[in-house]
């Protein structure tokens, strides 16, 4: 692992970011790899393009705010903190380890930058807009941001937050679904199907955009779009592969939790070595 990067571009940190949750999950004995590594680029582009932060001052009171709602993707986020300057980098190698800050889903109370503490899902989007709520009652001029998954979105308490979010017309928060189609026990169509998800966000009174999440430039400008949007919380649809970047893990269900052993890890990390010689 190098040292903590301030701004690079997104590809070449993506696949870095990649690297690092491979490591991460391979050295602590497990993990959720598959939607770590269909999140990374969508955290790239928040966190050294689009959020409003001092990662020096993680308590700054003016900072827009992150809530990961898919708290097993805790690697992506660990390695963008890390990466972004909120903690040494070498901390990632604590990964799971008794004790350590670097648990498998996040706590906001162990770690700088961490905004909400998460792993059962659907919560994630009820917090943030009370946040957007408390924000609009102290008139600060931040946003906040939520990452949700689609598999999540099957859970009631989404909903409900969505039509609170379209009732207030919450437009300083901005949310973004993670679509990469797999949850643990199989394809979301099989399970409980979800879609039309444009139609029903836009039921609850939502803005709507739907593009390619592993396409930072496309990613930019959906976000830079939704901070124009006035009167309405805005919905990113993001279209993922859940284990993007690595050929084996990639649309297979039994990657949503596993550990990596040696030689998987090693293999992964040629993938990802070749995707660097794709972008060079």
């Amino acid at each position: 692992m190098t040292e903590p990067t301030s701004m690079a571009a997104p590809h070449s940190l993506s696949t870095q970011i990649r690297r690092d949750i491979l490591e991460m999950i391979y050295l602590g004995g497990g993990g959720h790899p598959g939607g770590s590594l269909s999140s990374v680029e969508i955290l790239v582009c928040l966190y050294f393009h689009v959020l409003r932060l001092r990662p020096d001052e993680p308590a700054w009171s003016e900072r827009d705010r992150f809530v990961l709602s898919k708290g097993h993707a805790a690697p992506a986020l660990y390695a963008a903190l890390a990466r972004r300057g909120y903690f040494p980098v070498e901390q990632l190698r604590t990964f799971g380890q008794p004790g350590a800050a670097l648990q498998k889903h996040p706590d906001m109370q162990r770690l700088p930058g961490v905004e909400l503490s998460a792993g059962s899902l659907g919560h994630g989007l009820s917090v943030a807009v009370g946040m957007a709520l408390a924000d609009r009652i102290d008139r600060k001029d931040r946003r906040v941001y939520a990452l949700i998954s689609d598999g999540e979105s099957q859970a009631g308490q989404v909903w409900e937050a969505a039509m609170a979010a379209g009732a207030f017309g919450l437009d300083r928060l901005i949310a973004v679904t993670d679509c990469n189609r797999l949850q643990v026990d199989g394809f979301i169509d099989d399970i409980m199907p979800i879609r039309p998800l444009e139609a029903k966000w836009q039921s609850f009174g939502w803005q709507i955009q739907r593009v390619d999440g592993h396409d930072p430039d496309a990613l930019l400008a959906a976000f830079a779009a939704a901070q124009e949007t006035g009167g309405r919380p805005h919905m990113i649809l993001a279209d993922t592969v859940k284990g993007k970047g690595v050929s084996f893990i990639e649309n297979r269900v039994e990657w949503h939790s596993h550990p990596l052993s040696e030689e998987q890890y090693r293999r992964a990390l040629a993938d990802l070595a070749q995707t660097d010689e794709a972008t060079a």
